[in-house]
C-alpha cells in the first residue's frame, strides 16, 4: 500500500500475476541466456585489461621443489657457524626422524658478498652472483607446512588445501592470452618424471579447465597427443572439425548454462590452433651457438633443465602469460643426507641455466616486462639431521625474484641467528601472489571468481590477510 491506501506491485510481481506466470518463466528464460552469455565471455583467454598498468606482463617460476636450505645458500649466519656441533636450546619440530640430538649443523661453504649490492651468496653458486644486482632476495618466506604436499600446495595456491586455483591460473584467467594459439599457463616439467605432488600447482581448481596448467614437453613432440599417428587425406579433418562445430553450436543452444560444454570446446579449438604454434615456438633450430651455450645447452649436466628454460623464454616471447619451470624430477632439493655433494650437484643442474634465463632476457630488453621466481615449498633446520643433511624448516626459507619491476640488487627480510625462524618483514605465499599480480596490474582481492555461492578471490584476502610489501618493489603503482 501506498500513501493513499493504493495497492502497488513490483515489475517481477506483476509478471508473477499475469498471464498465469508466463511472464515470470519468459524472464527466468532471458536471465539463464544472460547468465550463459556471461559463462562464455568468461570461458575465454582473450586478453583482459588489467586493474592498472602494472609492469610486468609475464612470470617464469623456476619451481625448485624440496625445500632448498637458505643457510647453506643465501642466508649466512656465522654465530650457526661458531656453534656447530652445540645442542640448540630450543626443541625444532621435525618432519622426520633423524633430528632428535638438536645439534646446530654449521654451512660446509664459504660465503662471500657480491655486486654493488654486496648481495650474500654461498660458493655453492659460481653463476647466480654474476647477477646479484638484478635480484630481489626475500630471506623472510614462511610456510604454513613442513610437508612437501602441503608447503607445494601453499605455495602454488597461496593456501595449503588443494582444490583452490593456482597463481598461474588466476593470472591466465585475470589476464587472458595475448596469443590466441597457445595455452595463457604452460608447464614445463623433467621429462624424465614428475616432481612430487607437483602436478598439483598448475591445476585449475573450481574455475574452467582452460586456465589451468598446459604441460608441454622438452623431449620428442612438445605437446602430447595433438598430432595424429596417420596422417588423413587432404580435406579430412577440415571437414570433421567443421562437423564438430555445427554438434557442439547445437548442443550450446540446447543446453546454454552448461559452461563445462563451453570449456570443452574452447579447449578443442585451442588445440586445434596449437598445432601450427607450439611446434613453431618450441623449435630451436634457429637459436645461435652463444644462446644455446648461455642456456648451458652444450653440457650434458645443464642440458636438461637449461632446455625448459629455453623454451620458457620463447612461450613468454610469444605470449604465454605464465610459464612453471620444474628443476628436476622428484623432490631434487630436499637433503636429509649428504647435504653438501647433493647441493653441488642440484648447482652444476641448475645454476648456469637459471643465470642464462635472467641474462637473457635482460639483453633482449624482456625482463623489465617478465618476473622470473626462484624458489621452493620451504627451507630447511639449523639443526643436523643423520649428521650430514637438514630437515624441513616452514617457519624459514628464501626465494629470489627478478624483473617486472621488483627492486634490484635488495636483499629483504631476516632470520634470527641460526635460521631457524623469520624475525623481520615476514613474506608468505599469500604475499607472494599479492606482489607478483600486483606487477602484473592486477589486485589480488578484486580477481574474483564465483564458487560455491560466493565470489572467492585471489588469495582469500579476507582469511590470508595477504598483503603487499612496497619496500620490495621499485614503483608502486597501486598500493590502495
Amino acid at each position: 500500500m501506498d500513501a493513499n491506501n493504493t495497492m502497488t506491485i513490483s515489475r517481477r510481481q506483476m509478471l508473477q500475476l499475469s498471464g498465469m506466470g508466463f511472464g515470470t518463466m519468459a524472464l527466468a528464460a532471458l536471465q539463464q541466456q544472460e547468465q550463459a552469455a556471461r559463462a562464455g565471455e568468461m570461458v575465454s583467454l582473450q586478453p583482459r585489461k588489467p586493474h592498472f598498468e602494472g609492469p610486468a606482463k609475464a612470470v617464469i617460476q623456476l619451481v625448485m621443489t624440496g625445500g632448498p636450505s637458505q643457510m647453506d645458500l643465501f642466508d649466512p649466519k656465522p654465530v650457526l657457524n661458531q656453534r656447530d656441533g652445540q645442542v640448540y636450546e630450543i626443541k625444532i619440530d621435525p618432519i622426520q626422524g633423524g633430528s632428535d640430538p638438536n645439534k646446530l649443523l654449521g654451512t660446509p661453504f664459504k660465503f662471500s658478498q657480491h655486486g654493488e649490492s654486496g648481495m650474500d651468496f654461498s660458493s655453492v653458486f659460481p653463476h647466480l652472483p654474476t647477477l646479484a644486482d638484478d635480484l630481489c632476495m626475500i630471506r623472510s618466506f614462511e610456510s604454513v607446512h613442513n610437508n612437501h604436499t602441503e608447503g607445494i600446495v601453499n605455495l602454488a595456491c597461496g593456501k595449503m588445501f588443494v582444490g583452490r586455483p593456482t597463481m598461474g591460473a588466476w593470472i591466465s584467467y585475470g589476464l587472458g592470452s595475448e596469443n590466441q594459439n597457445l595455452p595463457g599457463f604452460v608447464v614445463l616439467r623433467d621429462p624424465d618424471g614428475y616432481s612430487t605432488s607437483g602436478g598439483l600447482m598448475s591445476k585449475n581448481g573450481w574455475m574452467p579447465a582452460l586456465y589451468g596448467g598446459t604441460e608441454f614437453s622438452s623431449r620428442g613432440s612438445a605437446v602430447t597427443n595433438l598430432q595424429r599417428r596417420v596422417a588423413l587425406p587432404n580435406g579430412v579433418q577440415a571437414r570433421s572439425l567443421q562437423f564438430l562445430a555445427q554438434l557442439n553450436a547445437e548442443q550450446q543452444r540446447r543446453f546454454p548454462e552448461n559452461s563445462e560444454l563451453e570449456t570443452r570446446i574452447r579447449n578443442y579449438e585451442l588445440a586445434a590452433r596449437m598445432q601450427l604454434s607450439a611446434t613453431q615456438t618450441l623449435d630451436i633450430s634457429d637459436e645461435t651457438e652463444a644462446s644455446r651455450k648461455l642456456y648451458g645447452l652444450d653440457n650434458e649436466k645443464t642440458q636438461n633443465y637449461g632446455l625448459r628454460c629455453l623454451m620458457a623464454r620463447r612461450l613468454i616471447e610469444s605470449g604465454v602469460r605464465f610459464v612453471q619451470v620444474f628443476s628436476a624430477a622428484g623432490q631434487p632439493w630436499d637433503h636429509h643426507n649428504g647435504l653438501k655433494n647433493n647441493l653441488l650437484d642440484m648447482s652444476a643442474r641448475t645454476d648456469l641455466p637459471t643465470t642464462g634465463l635472467i641474462k637473457d632476457l635482460k639483453q633482449r630488453g624482456l625482463l623489465d616486462s617478465t618476473i622470473v621466481m626462484w624458489g621452493g615449498e620451504f627451507g630447511r633446520m639449523p639443526v643436523a639431521q643423520n649428521s650430514d643433511g637438514r630437515d624441513h624448516n616452514k617457519r624459514a626459507g628464501s626465494f629470489i625474484l627478478a624483473g617486472g619491476g621488483f627492486k634490484k640488487g635488495l636483499t629483504y627480510g631476516a632470520t634470527d641467528e641460526v635460521g631457524y625462524t623469520v624475525v623481520e618483514n615476514r613474506f608468505t605465499a599469500p604475499d607472494m601472489f599479492a606482489c607478483v599480480m600486483h606487477q602484473m596490474g592486477l589486485d589480488h582481492r578484486e580477481v574474483k571468481f564465483e564458487h560455491a555461492g560466493r565470489l572467492e578471490d585471489a588469495t582469500d584476502s579476507v582469511v590470508t590477510d595477504a598483503k603487499l610489501h612496497p619496500d620490495i618493489i621499485a614503483t608502486p603503482v597501486h598500493l590502495s
